[in-house]
């Protein structure tokens, strides 16, 4: 195999779809002859195929042993990606069908935590109106959504581009004021206290975002400017879920969401809301997309959707 990876041209001129659904059966399988089976390749065919996509990728991608074929790391990196394509070449049928059918096709969205109520909103309006769409929705950080929206495997996303070092790449629109709210256990000692001070809580175990996230950086504020020692034992975490499992195992744990969440979570008895105000102010959500990228129909209606209803232009 080679030292140096082939270019790029050499690869797409080389490569062909019927291979990488080879790679994914090998992968499933572990067997050359199950594998050829499932693709509809003689087994010496598919070893020629096999001996082909390593010439192409330069590297050899499994190895032979006792179980069968196994795949090495950069064998595993490039099943990944064949799975990847082969996903979004189902897409790509999925959303041409519904489109000849005058059904609007398909939208992927990213959403980062604190916004899932609003945009499960937007999307209750969107289906109500559009009920055949299909949608996929990703709850990540802003960092991850925007690197999504780069890779074009978000047609747009709920989150801020202030943590990027190109905001300039994108289109964003304001769409909401976040508001933060201290939450714990409906057990919590404090939960029945008539008021709070930040100090009250700062011996506490926080769930919190990861450093440099905006949430997190508030919070990071709100202890500074009451002179108080960030707290050094914390459980950072991006899932509304994992957050909820924490406090509810957990009585002494807090977190900071949003308002929003915080209420959800609240209504249906599964948290607390702390009488703790805080001071500063978070940045707001935006409903960003890539500039320059050609919107999908069904992407323009959600984006005309909020400029109707939320959307605050920034």
């Amino acid at each position: 195999m080679h030292n140096t990876l082939p270019s790029l041209a050499s690869i797409t001129s080389r490569l062909h779809l019927r291979q990488l659904r080879l790679l994914i059966a090998l992968s499933d399988h572990g067997s050359l002859l199950k594998a050829a089976e499932q693709v509809a390749l003689t087994q010496p065919g598919a070893s020629k195929a096999l001996q082909e996509i390593e010439s192409t990728l330069g590297a050899q991608l499994f190895t032979r042993t006792n179980r069968g074929l196994e795949a090495t790391e950069l064998g595993h990196c490039v099943i990944r990606y064949a799975r990847l394509i082969q996903t979004d070449l189902t897409h790509l049928r999925e959303e041409m069908l519904a489109i000849m059918q005058g059904h609007g096709g398909r939208l992927a969205v990213g959403t980062i935590m604190g916004a899932v109520p609003l945009l499960t909103d937007a999307l209750t309006r969107l289906l109500e109106a559009h009920p055949a769409l299909s949608v996929e929705i990703v709850e990540d950080t802003s960092a991850r959504l925007l690197r999504l929206l780069d890779q074009g495997r978000l047609d747009l996303a709920i989150c801020r581009t202030s943590i990027s070092q190109r905001p300039d790449l994108y289109d964003a629109f304001n769409i909401h004021d976040e508001e933060l709210a201290v939450v714990a256990s409906v057990q919590h000692p404090l939960a029945d206290a008539p008021s709070l001070q930040l100090a009250d809580l700062a011996d506490s175990r926080w769930v919190v975002y990861s450093a440099n996230m905006p949430m997190r950086m508030t919070l990071e504020r709100e202890f500074h400017n009451a002179d108080l020692r960030f707290p050094l034992h914390l459980m950072e975490t991006t899932s509304a879920f994992t957050t909820l499992s924490l406090l509810q195992k957990n009585p002494h744990f807090v977190a900071l969401l949003s308002v929003d969440v915080a209420q959800f979570c609240t209504r249906f008895g599964m948290t607390r809301i702390l009488p703790l105000r805080l001071h500063t102010r978070s940045e707001p959500y935006q409903l960003v997309t890539r500039r320059g990228t050609m919107l999908s129909p069904v992407a323009r209606l959600f984006l005309d959707d909020f400029a109707r209803t939320v959307a605050q232009p920034s």
